[in-house]
């Protein structure tokens, strides 16, 4: 059985295959061995040696040359005449050996000895070297071999198509020069590319590199068997105590006859682990010819455990400092369904949120129902809310889409008024995030939607239907030179009847540090006798610059960026206010952590904000 442990299944499954079977380039001799160069011991060295070549050879020669070597590591020994003339005299092959793994092929080389310092001194050589032309890829010949071969000649898809894969993405084009190392690299990634497309038993039936040096030419020729393609037959799961076999094999979401390509097998992986059902889990395959239209998929797992409590505390820009308790039944009652609760108790936030959950189905839906009460306190009201939700859930490594009813009212209160509303509406959320990495990301795009219809009651009596929108796009860009930028653009909506008052929670407001920094936390929105109000419209835009602090710290960024942005409610009254700043970033395993500065302009004040993990 083959683990599938990390992002590179051909070559966890059948490295060692790959470089059994892989060519050599016809350099003569035998192959070169890297070696470490052991700490020296004390003493005067052996000899002494100068080498005259260019910086990346002669690096080459002074690890790995033994006249090299020598001067290095036979200190406090006497070097005889004979065994320096044995040394002298095998030099030039060597160094020839070495010369050629690197594309030089006719190399001219000239050792010279020279009078020691003193009497008693030890030898002192000189090597000068000429290494001559440098061999380059004048040609490469990739084909398929046995029936595949004939299968392309006739124009069979699949064949085609892995024909086409191996010649695309084939490392070493025409023109560039000739590496034994790169050689090596370039056969062991192609056949993992190949093995990764579900052909698990690929190899290569012949590789060759006809080397002219006359011409400073190097023609490369292969031929690769990619096998058959790898089929999924029975899934055999290993290590479940408490949760269903069928909850593993919906995480999985494909069935019998499925290629098993790598990108298949890893997001099944991913889900797993990420579904919080297990602590760890590994995915294999039988990778045997014999099998491969209905190879069993092996699924070992170490489930958490089915009861948690999570005590904390912490403190945020936005809310200040709090302390939450977290309980998490991973099996409740018995059935396939996780509870979880959440309290929360801070200076200007107190919060219940719970939900219950069926473990992922069918393409991966889960069934949910859950309920919030959070009371909140800025600096002009104090919002009390209760929400009521039921619906269901799909998370795709790409996609999430969240439909579900939702029961919403909130109370609010000022120093001169108060008023509540309730609404019921149906909601359908939809996220979608195409980037380099999930939780770290620096190339790509991430996009949320949020659309509802409903019907709303407020406490003046009036009640109508209302419609609500709101998105927000994140790209990420490398700039070069090791600058990277980030920009976002958030808008939203509510569509109401005049005067009718929507619940709080679903209207909006701006300000904080996933909004426009250097503001307050849901500071900005229209105000009437100097209170702050959430408006029925929101438009923000953010614009980040970052790079790393230095080369040795390359998880510490540092940044500079501008916001702008605004809650109304018409976007015709919307005047947005803007805040620029510096900031850290600590690029953590779980997501970056951010500390910002910023001015806020509009307010003519400074403030410190930080936050960790990303928003889409």
């Amino acid at each position: 059985m083959s683990p599938v442990p990390g992002r590179w299944l051909g070559r966890i499954l059948l490295a060692a295959a790959a470089l059994a079977s892989s060519g050599c380039a016809l350099l003569g001799g035998r192959p070169l061995q890297a070696m470490d160069t052991p700490a020296a011991p004390p003493g005067p060295p052996a000899l002494e040696i100068e080498i005259d070549a260019p910086p990346e050879l002669r690096a080459l020669l002074e690890r790995h040359l033994d006249l090299a070597r020598l001067a290095t590591v036979a200190r406090g020994e006497r070097l005889g005449d004979s065994e320096l003339s044995r040394l002298i005299d095998a030099a030039p092959a060597q160094a020839r050996e070495l010369l050629q793994t690197e594309g030089y092929f006719e190399p001219e080389m000239q050792i010279q000895q020279r009078t020691p310092e003193t009497p008693d001194g030890p030898p002192r050589l000189r090597l000068q070297l000429q290494p001559g032309p440098r061999t380059k890829i004048s040609q490469v010949d990739l084909q398929l071999s046995g029936a595949w071969a004939e299968a392309a000649q006739a124009g069979r898809t699949d064949a085609t198509q892995a024909l086409q894969g191996l010649r695309q993405h084939w490392p070493l084009k025409t023109g560039a020069p000739f590496r034994n190392p790169a050689w090596a690299d370039a056969k062991t990634e192609s056949l993992a590319r190949l093995r990764a497309s579900g052909h698990l038993a690929a190899s290569w039936s012949r590789t060759s590199a006809e080397i002219d040096p006359a011409l400073g030419q190097a023609r490369l020729s292969l031929s690769a068997d990619p096998g058959p393609l790898f089929l999924s037959g029975e899934l055999r799961v290993e290590g479940l105590r408490l949760h269903d076999r069928e909850t593993v094999g919906h995480l999985a979401n494909f069935g019998p006859g499925t290629p098993l390509t790598e990108t298949l097998l890893l997001d099944f992986q991913d889900r797993l682990q990420k579904s919080g059902l297990f602590e760890r889990a590994s995915v294999a395959v039988e990778a045997t010819t014999d099998q491969a239209a209905a190879a069993p998929v092996s699924v070992q797992v170490e489930e958490s455990a089915r009861q948690q409590l999570v005590l904390g505390v912490g403190v945020s820009a936005n809310t200040g400092p709090r302390a939450t308790v977290e309980h998490i039944d991973r099996r409740l009652f018995g059935r396939a369904a996780t509870s979880r609760n959440k309290a929360e108790w801070g200076g200007a936030r107190q919060a219940w949120d719970g939900e219950i959950s069926t473990h992922p189905g069918p393409r991966l839906y889960r069934w949910l129902a859950g309920g919030t009460v959070e009371r909140l306190q800025t600096d002009t009201d104090v919002v009390l809310t209760q929400r009521l939700r039921a619906g269901r859930n799909q998370d795709s490594p790409r996609i999430e889409r969240f439909q579900f009813i939702e029961v919403d009212r909130s109370a609010r209160k000022t120093d001169s008024e108060a008023s509540s509303s309730v609404a019921v509406s149906a909601n359908h959320h939809w996220a979608w995030r195409d980037v380099d990495n999930p939780v770290l990301p620096t190339r790509g795009l991430t996009a949320s939607l949020q659309t509802g219809l409903g019907q709303a009651w407020d406490s003046t009596g009036l009640n109508g239907g209302f419609g609500r929108a709101w998105g927000r796009v994140t790209g990420y860009l490398p700039l070069g030179a090791k600058w990277y930028a980030q920009a976002r653009l958030e808008a939203g909506q509510v569509l109401a009847p005049a005067g009718l008052d929507v619940p709080d929670t679903l209207r909006f407001r701006a300000g904080g540090d996933d909004s426009v920094r250097g503001y307050a936390y849901r500071s900005l929105g229209p105000s009437s006798g100097g209170t702050v109000d959430s408006g029925k419209v929101i438009l923000t835009t953010s614009v980040e610059l970052a790079r790393p602090l230095s080369d040795s710290l390359p998880q510490f960024w540092g940044a500079v960026f501008v916001d702008a942005g605004q809650a109304a409610d018409r976007f015709s009254d919307l005047r947005p206010v803007v805040g620029a700043g510096v900031g850290l970033r600590w690029r953590s395993p779980v997501g970056p952590l951010r500390l910002d500065w910023a001015y806020g302009e509009a307010v003519r004040k400074s403030r410190l904000h930080f936050s960790v993990g990303i928003s889409f």
